[in-house]
């Protein structure tokens, strides 16, 4: 019988500790616990140093990294059929279009080739780490920088086309236009004296994988940019490089 009563005295004590200790972690209504979670970083690690690459790629400093060029979804402004690459040199964008009338934007640097050339290709083939050589038209124009590379340059970490290209073509014709990397991350956004679309190692890795041999590719002119102020959403953490 005191066996008993002590028995049923300490279970009583044990759930009146545990109703306690309920009741301070419990939210509102007594449901679960609430905890602070601190906010998702979307950016964090996007532009880190890429590995398993046989050149290194190194991170990008965060001060060259402006919120408005980096891989961000927006709301579609070109209305192309999903899977086509837009270029809008005018306002330094690329954007693969998405289902579900979105995009992927990305950041760019526009060269003087880049400016020259407008219209409907598409991507004939891609290169990782590619090959490099300056037209006539830049030698002629800088004997000193180019002229010992009329013969190529082999890829690698200072090939100006960076860690990827695609070569586009119209009408089974080369438009010597070029999508390609850069060693120069600080140029995204910027007009510069050569080349064509030059987008951060990280973003054309990035674009690389999601387009195949064959996409269709819109060049803007420089005077028809799409680019309009709108509300941009990082891209989610589980589909960037």
């Amino acid at each position: 019988m005191t066996r008993t009563v002590l028995a049923t005295a300490r279970l009583s004590g044990a759930l009146a500790l545990v109703m306690c200790l309920a009741a301070c972690v419990s939210g509102p209504g007594g449901g679960s616990p609430s905890v602070a979670v601190a906010p998702a970083e979307p950016e964090a690690g996007r532009y880190d140093a890429v590995a398993n690459e046989p050149f290194p790629v190194p991170p990008v400093k965060l001060k060259y990294l402006k919120r408005q060029f980096m891989r961000q979804y927006v709301d579609d402004p070109t209305g192309q059929p999903p899977g086509t690459i837009v270029v809008d040199p005018a306002h330094r964008y690329l954007y693969l279009v998405q289902e579900g009338g979105k995009a992927l934007r990305y950041g760019v640097g526009v060269g003087r080739a880049g400016m020259e050339w407008s219209g409907a290709a598409n991507v004939a083939y891609k290169r990782e780490w590619p090959r490099w050589t300056p037209t006539g038209d830049m030698i002629a124009r800088n004997p000193g920088t180019y002229k010992k590379w009329a013969g190529g340059m082999d890829g690698g970490s200072n090939n100006p086309l960076g860690a990827r290209a695609l070569y586009l073509f119209e009408g089974g014709k080369d438009t010597l236009y070029r999508i390609h990397g850069t060693n120069e991350p600080w140029s995204i956004g910027k007009s510069m004296s050569s080349g064509c679309i030059r987008m951060m190692n990280q973003d054309i890795i990035d674009l690389y994988r999601r387009v195949p041999d064959g996409s269709r590719v819109v060049v803007l002119p420089v005077a028809a940019g799409v680019a309009k102020r709108q509300k941009d959403r990082p891209e989610s953490p589980s589909t960037g490089t």
